[in-house]
Parts: C-alpha cells; sequence; structure tokens
C-alpha cells in the first residue's frame, strides 16, 4: 500500500510539472520556445572545460590541422582564439548551420558558421617542413630565445607575423608615436621605491599623521 501510494503522489506531482510547463510556454512565460529544440539540445548539454596540458599556444592567422570532424586532415587558418575555453576557431572549417530568428510566423534564416575546436585534442599545428601536422613542444635556441619546435623534424615553427598586428599598427617598429601617447622613456621608469611599512603606515607619513591609541592585544593560537 505505501509503494502504490508513491507511485501515485510522484505520478501526479510529474503531472503538475509538465502541466505547468506546457501553461508557460502556451502564455509566451516560458524561458524556451516549445518549437526550438536545438536551444533544449543547448541547456541540457553540459560544456566541460578541458584544461590545457600541451603548453603550446595558438596564435591568430596561424596555419593548423583539424584532427577530428568532418575536415579531419584538412588545414586551414585560425580564425579566432578563445583562451578562457582553450578553444580556435578555424576559417571554414568545422562548419554547423543553425536556424537564426524562428518564430510561430517565420521559419527563420539559415546561417552557417564555424564551431570551436578544443587545442588539447582537435587541432595542431603544421610543420614547415612538410606541411604536416606535428606535436610541438618548447625549446630555447642558443641565443636564449623560447620557440615552438616540431618533435618529429625539429624545425622552429614560428609565430605568424601577422598575430602582432594590431589596430593601431602592423609592426611595433612602424608605430609613430602621437601627442597622447606616454612616452617609453616614462614608463620604463622606476617611481616606486619598496619599503618595509605596510599601505596604512606609508600613508600616515605621507600626511604627518600619528597614531595615540593603544593597540589592542593578539592572541595566536
Amino acid at each position: 500500500c505505501l509503494g502504490q501510494l508513491q507511485e501515485v503522489f510522484h505520478n501526479t506531482s510529474l503531472e503538475k510539472r509538465l502541466r505547468k510547463s506546457q501553461d508557460l510556454q502556451q502564455t509566451g512565460h516560458g524561458l524556451v520556445s516549445p518549437n526550438n529544440k536545438m536551444q533544449l539540445e543547448l541547456i541540457a548539454k553540459k560544456c566541460l572545460l578541458n584544461q590545457f596540458e600541451t603548453g603550446v599556444f595558438f596564435v591568430e592567422t596561424e596555419y593548423v590541422e583539424v584532427l577530428t570532424g568532418p575536415d579531419k586532415g584538412k588545414q586551414g587558418i585560425v580564425k579566432q582564439v578563445i583562451q578562457e575555453r582553450n578553444w580556435v576557431i578555424v576559417e571554414g572549417m568545422n562548419c554547423h548551420l543553425r536556424m537564426v530568428g524562428r518564430s510561430k510566423d517565420f521559419p527563420g534564416v539559415c546561417i552557417k558558421s564555424e564551431a570551436p575546436l578544443l587545442v588539447t585534442n582537435q587541432v595542431s599545428l603544421v610543420d614547415p617542413s612538410d606541411l604536416q601536422s606535428t606535436p610541438v613542444e618548447w625549446r630555447f635556441t642558443d641565443a636564449g630565445e623560447k620557440v615552438r619546435v616540431s618533435v618529429r623534424s625539429g624545425r622552429i615553427i614560428p609565430i605568424p607575423v601577422m598575430a602582432g598586428e594590431t589596430i593601431d599598427y602592423k609592426t611595433k617598429a612602424s608605430y609613430k608615436d602621437s601627442e597622447k601617447d606616454t612616452l617609453a622613456s616614462n614608463v620604463s621608469e622606476i617611481t616606486f621605491a619598496p619599503k618595509l611599512k605596510t599601505f596604512e603606515m606609508d600613508v600616515m607619513e605621507e600626511f604627518g599623521l600619528k597614531e595615540e591609541r593603544a593597540p589592542a592585544h593578539t592572541f595566536w593560537y
């Protein structure tokens, strides 16, 4: 009897939750539209962060090879790097279709976009000597410069010059200072003198304040 009562109570509560979700969707107050199943899948899918263990970073305009998916074996240029998620977006690779702007009266627009790839096991750098994917590790040259080296051939994989481009300049050497820029000599000037004082003690000395209160006893256990 107790088991039957528990089963009836469970079915009743489940029926109430389903009826409540249907009412929310009919009134338009639901978080997810019933017509858009992709949103339900995205909410239910957990997005885990894979730790970056290889120690080789990827930059924009990098030439890489895709190691998984429908474009496995193809090579392309890195379009965007998302460091927080260890993702890279390769231009024209690993594309998927998604519907945007779907509503009751409008079927929506199909948009093709690149899906991100994990830098740990889904993309790899390309060896300049044979244009094949290769594992990479950091090494130091005789001059003490830290470079990326192909494990298979020992060839140095240079960082693309275009990766250093910004909205202000193509290269650092070609940039010209403007009147609102801070001079490099002022930036490199050391103006901080370290002292054996706390921040509060430094402020009191600067403003000529004296502490006349008796400090309270402090006990360590």
